[in-house]
C-alpha cells in the first residue's frame, strides 16, 4: 500500500498530514508555514485572538508559504465569525472548525473559495456537515489534546463514520508517529491530523518551559478536566490542574466576554495564555494523550520526514503479511 494523496478542495499536499492548530498563540506561523512547506498542511492557531490579530497571522504566514495554509477556529468563540472572516481577507486555504457546528461558515466561506472541515465524533454530525458543504472531515477521538467531543477511541469510532461518508475523512487523536499514521491509512483514513507532536518542534516559538512540560510528561499525568467551554479537555496534570480538580473553581478576575458561552469556573483563555508563556504553576497545558511517547524536539522538516519514512515502513510490512 503506497501513502495515498489528500486532496482538500483544490488543494493538494505531497503528503496526506496535517498539522493541528493548537491552544492559545502555540501553532503560530513560524510552526504552521514550516509544515505546508515540508509538504503536509500546515494550521494557525485562530482561538483566543483577535480578529486584527488573526489577520497579521495569516498575511505573515501567507508570505511565507504558497502551499496550503489552514487555520483552527472555535466555533465557540464569541467572535467566530469575524475570525473567520479576517482570515479570508489574509489569504488563507482552509478553515477548520471544532467545539460546534456553524451553519453560517459554510456559506461565508463558498463565497470567498476557502475549504471548510469540520471536526466531528460521530457519523451524524459527519453526514449533516458533508450536506453543508465540507471539503472533508476530521475525526477526532477521546486521545487527542484540547476540548473533547467523545469519550470514544478512534479505533472505536473511525471505521463506521469513513464508511458512511463521501468525502475525505482525516484520523485524529493520539497519533505521534508513523505507525500511528499507517495503522489509520490501512483502516481507511485519507488523511491524519498531528497536532501534540508538532509542539515539540524547533518552529514552535512558545516558552521552552511548555516543551519541557511536554518532555516530561509521563503516561499517568495525562488526564481531563471540564473546560468551562462545556467541553471535557485533555491535558498534563500541572499544578493548576490539581489545583482546580481539589477547589473545583479559579477565581476569575476580569472577564472580556471571549466565549459564547462560559461557565467561569477558571478563566481558559488566561490559563492557555499562561502556559504559552511557560508559567507552569498557573498555565493550563492541553497535550494528546501519548505525549509521553515523543522524546526529541526536531526541525518540522525531520519530523515530516521521519514520519513519511516510518509511514512507508509500516505500510510495507503490512504488505509483506498479506
Amino acid at each position: 500500500m503506497q501513502i495515498p494523496q489528500l486532496k482538500i478542495g483544490k488543494h493538494q499536499p505531497r503528503y496526506p498530514i496535517i498539522q493541528g492548530g493548537m491552544s492559545v498563540l502555540v501553532s503560530n506561523p513560524s510552526l504552521a508555514t514550516a509544515v505546508s512547506n515540508a509538504g503536509g498542511i500546515g494550521t494557525l492557531g485562530g482561538t483566543g485572538v483577535s480578529p486584527d490579530e488573526i489577520y497579521r497571522m495569516v498575511s505573515e504566514a501567507r508570505k511565507l508559504t504558497d502551499k496550503p495554509l489552514a487555520i483552527n477556529i472555535m466555533v465557540a468563540a464569541n467572535n467566530f465569525l469575524e475570525l473567520v472572516k479576517a482570515s479570508i481577507r489574509g489569504g488563507i486555504d482552509i478553515i477548520v472548525a471544532g467545539a460546534g457546528i456553524s451553519k453560517q461558515l459554510f456559506q461565508v466561506c463558498k463565497e470567498a473559495d476557502v475549504e471548510v472541515i469540520p471536526i466531528v465524533s460521530s457519523l451524524r454530525i459527519g453526514k449533516f456537515v458533508e450536506k453543508m458543504g465540507a471539503s472533508a472531515i476530521v475525526v477526532e477521538s477521546v486521545e487527542a489534546g484540547g476540548h473533547l467531543g467523545t469519550d470514544k477511541t478512534l479505533d472505536e469510532i473511525f471505521s463506521e463514520i469513513k464508511q458512511g461518508m463521501k468525502i475525505p475523512v482525516i484520523a485524529a487523536g493520539g497519533l505521534v508517529d508513523g505507525n500511528d499514521i499507517g495503522r489509520m491509512l490501512m483502516q481507511g483514513a485519507d488523511g491524519v491530523q498531528l497536532a501534540t507532536r508538532f509542539v515539540l518542534s524547533d518552529e514552535c516559538d512558545v516558552h521552552d518551559n511548555y516543551k519541557k512540560v511536554y518532555l516530561d510528561a509521563k503516561a499517568e499525568d495525562i488526564t481531563t478536566i471540564m473546560s468551562p467551554v462545556g467541553y471535557p479537555g485533555r491535558a498534563i496534570t500541572t499544578p493548576f490542574v490539581e489545583r482546580f480538580a481539589k477547589e473545583g473553581k479559579i477565581p476569575v478576575p476580569s472577564c472580556n466576554q471571549c466565549l459564547k458561552s462560559c461557565s467561569h469556573t477558571f478563566c481558559i483563555l488566561d490559563a492557555l495564555l499562561k502556559a504559552r508563556d511557560g508559567n507552569i504553576n498557573e498555565g493550563l497545558f492541553f497535550s494528546g494523550q501519548n505525549v509521553h511517547r515523543i522524546d526529541e524536539i526536531l526541525p518540522v522538516s525531520s519530523i515530516m520526514e521521519k514520519l513519511v519514512k516510518e509511514t512507508q515502513e509500516f505500510l510495507a510490512t503490512q504488505d509483506q503479511h498479506q
